[in-house]
């Protein structure tokens, strides 16, 4: 991935160098995965550039600050004028933005009290997260989620990212796309950093957070799209068998999109790309674009800075 230094960061409430944004090495979240994220989306519409549902993924950090006891010293309305400041200011078209609050330097050891909370937002050009023109090959990790009395599978928190990590790196190392996690009791999860969706005669299920899947943005806004286009959703669990015997699979993010899996742990699936996948992509793309009026209200202009 390139990335252009050129650009600028906003970093604890100014705009500073790409190559100035930077952390002491005995910063508390460096060594101990003290910090939540965000990942969110500048699209490219008819009015110019807009970031889709800016609004959700603030206050989703915002709770996940919260459910980590990490203090946020900007309001959701202050982070999300410095989103759009710093989108204005890299002069991007479209774009992915990584929002960030972390403890940083401040004392070493566990106790989180005496460190202060940095917060930056960063934006670069990453077109396509997951590439696959014939579909995703996914494979099943060895790899679990951890228990949700061990981290709060609702936060999206940095530490346990290290999971996602080695389950990525996993299925890279055995030729696969992308790896699929499995909860503590078997049951489906999520993929690395995607939420994954199965279609079995016209019925549209995802996995729920209680199988520490993160209740994801996009995974709502296709849920959303689903039930608008009359299309029966269920959030409930689904066992691996239920992906193998599905009619269509797809995984979901901000990252990626929207993204049809070909097949898992070999077995290939009845369609590379369904029918249900597909008109879910126009819509999320309709949505995304503002060429849906239905969800303008989802986009937040960057030209109103």
């Amino acid at each position: 991935m390139a990335i252009d230094e050129s650009s600028v960061i906003w970093f604890d409430g100014a705009l500073v160098p790409w190559r100035e944004a930077r952390v002491h090495v005995l910063t508390h979240a460096l060594h101990y995965g003290t910090g939540v994220l965000e990942g969110t989306r500048v699209f490219e519409t008819a009015d110019g550039p807009a970031v889709f549902r800016l609004d959700e993924h603030l206050a989703r950090l915002e709770r996940s600050a919260r459910m980590l006891r990490i203090e946020l010293p900007y309001k959701q309305q202050d982070l999300a004028a410095a989103t759009v400041e710093l989108v204005a200011a890299n002069g991007h078209r479209s774009c992915y933005l990584r929002h960030l609050a972390f403890l940083g330097y401040g004392s070493m050891g566990l106790d989180m009290r005496h460190s202060p909370t940095s917060v930056s937002i960063a934006s670069w050009d990453w077109p396509a997260y997951l590439a696959a023109e014939r579909g995703l090959r996914l494979m099943t990790s060895s790899w679990r989620r951890t228990d949700p009395n061990s981290v709060p599978p609702a936060a999206k928190a940095t530490g346990p990212y290290l999971n996602s990590a080695l389950a990525r790196r996993e299925a890279s190392d055995a030729g696969f796309d992308e790896a699929l996690l499995l909860a503590p009791d078997g049951s489906v999860s999520e993929c690395s950093s995607e939420n994954v969706f199965a279609v079995r005669d016209g019925v549209l299920r995802t996995p729920p957070g209680s199988a520490g899947a993160l209740e994801g943005i996009t995974q709502d806004t296709l849920l959303t799209l689903a039930r608008d286009l009359g299309v029966e959703v269920r959030v409930e669990n689904l066992l691996r068998s239920d992906l193998y015997a599905a009619d269509e699979v797809f995984v979901s993010g901000t990252a990626a999109g929207v993204v049809p899996v070909a097949s898992l742990d070999n077995r290939e699936l009845p369609s590379a790309e369904g029918e249900l996948t597909k008109r879910l992509a126009q819509a999320y793309r309709a949505a995304t674009s503002g060429a849906d009026a239905r969800y303008r209200h989802w986009l937040t202009p960057v030209r109103s800075a």
